[in-house]
């Protein structure tokens, strides 16, 4: 099913949502209501709506609200990027003891498609084996070539900035690829490769 064809259904499931809770003025005119039955203490409660039903009737309304925005952000990257030309790119971490990320440069066929400066949290939560997309886009089938820029500080606190290149082959399904940064023990060296994801 299309977008456009369910866009009208989700809204419609919200709309219903809201139109479960009691309208503003009925609560409004709970309170104003009680002086005039004070003499009748018993039915008061009665009519007035529970604070907890209420609390929780926009609770429900609050998460149909968080799942719908969930459902419209992902029929929207449907959208805009088809399984037939979606490529997407990633940035991992093994260990990287020997190299201190700084930034990110990506092309796609000499095209740059990705600069992204990383925060010393960023860094960290990659540490811990985060992965982070760092780019989402569309390419047409055939054959391409990714070139990573990877910038930061090595051993011994030198500058570092090295790249890593790889050819691959679009075809019509989705294209994950991983530029991984990892420790080479043997060298004392950090080292950077691309992982093109079947």
């Amino acid at each position: 099913m299309s977008f456009f064809h369910r866009l009208p259904r989700a809204f419609a499931g919200l709309l219903l949502a809201f139109a479960a809770l009691p309208s503003f003025a009925q609560t409004a005119a709970a309170p104003a209501a009680a002086p005039a039955s004070a003499a009748a203490p018993a039915a008061a409660p009665a009519s007035a709506p529970a604070p907890s039903t209420l609390d929780g009737r926009i609770q429900e309304v609050k998460g149909d609200v968080i799942r719908l925005n969930r459902d419209l952000l992902v029929l929207e990257e449907e959208l805009l990027f088809p399984a037939n030309t979606q490529v997407a790119l990633f940035v991992s971490m093994d260990v990287g003891k020997l190299f201190q990320l700084e930034s990110v440069q990506i092309k796609l066929d000499d095209k740059l498609v990705a600069n992204y400066l990383y925060t010393p949290l960023e860094v960290q939560a990659l540490h811990r084996g985060g992965v982070q997309r760092v780019y989402l886009g569309n390419l047409r089938a055939g054959t391409h070539e990714l070139v990573a820029f990877f910038t930061g500080q090595g051993p011994h606190e030198r500058d570092y900035k090295r790249g890593a290149t790889v050819k691959f082959d679009k075809g019509t399904e989705p294209k994950y690829i991983e530029l991984r940064i990892k420790d080479s023990a043997g060298k004392l060296q950090p080292e950077f490769d691309v992982k093109v994801w079947q």
